[in-house]
């Protein structure tokens, strides 16, 4: 018998590298579904992150006609209400890593939260949201990058960015794995697999 398919929405190839060796750490190697991804240009809604979320998966959803996964990402420094939020992807390709750093130079709070809003949507349509915060700070950007804000966001507890951490650290502690264990955990108990 074939596993399910479900497809992660998503065009950045580091990101589909993380989601799956995450899964395949949650089901130590042996994960009961196949995870394909599909680049699909989706709109850019606003609001706030959940159902920025939710619209996202609704759009996938009504293209793919099957299981599916968005994820959304969000960067709330504290000093200035959670702003960026889920607005980051766009405060990010404006202003690189460094600008991101540069909002906050006036400010004596550099902390931050970072936040993963993934949403699944079942076969018939039916949404469920999952949320994975880390705390941090925000800190003069890394000569290391690797994707997204990673270089500028140091996670509480460590003296490294998440840019520095090796991948399989940085999947151990980060917003996106905890969103992520979430919806394997209700994979596991709603999902026929």
């Amino acid at each position: 018998m074939s596993k399910k398919n479900i497809v992660f929405v998503t065009g950045n190839v580091k990101k589909l590298e993380e989601v799956m060796q995450m899964f395949k750490n949650f089901y130590k190697g042996s994960v009961p579904f196949d995870l394909s991804n599909r680049n699909i240009d989706l709109p850019e809604h606003q609001g706030e992150r959940d159902q920025i979320c939710k619209m996202k998966a609704l759009a996938a959803f009504d293209i793919i006609k099957g299981p599916c996964i968005v994820e959304d990402t969000s960067l709330c420094f504290n000093a200035i209400g959670g702003l960026p939020g889920p607005y980051v992807k766009w405060f990010l390709k404006a202003t690189g890593p460094l600008g991101l750093y540069c909002m906050l130079k006036g400010f004596e709070d550099k902390t931050a939260m970072a936040v993963c809003t993934v949403a699944y949507v079942n076969e018939h349509g039916e949404v469920n949201i999952f949320n994975g915060e880390t705390d941090g700070t925000i800190v003069e950007p890394t000569a290391i990058e690797t994707f997204g804000w990673d270089s500028c966001f140091k996670p509480n507890g460590y003296e490294i960015t998440y840019a520095e951490m090796p991948k399989e650290e940085k999947n151990l502690i980060s917003h996106r794995m905890k969103a992520m264990y979430k919806l394997k955990e209700f994979i596991d108990h709603n999902v026929i697999i």
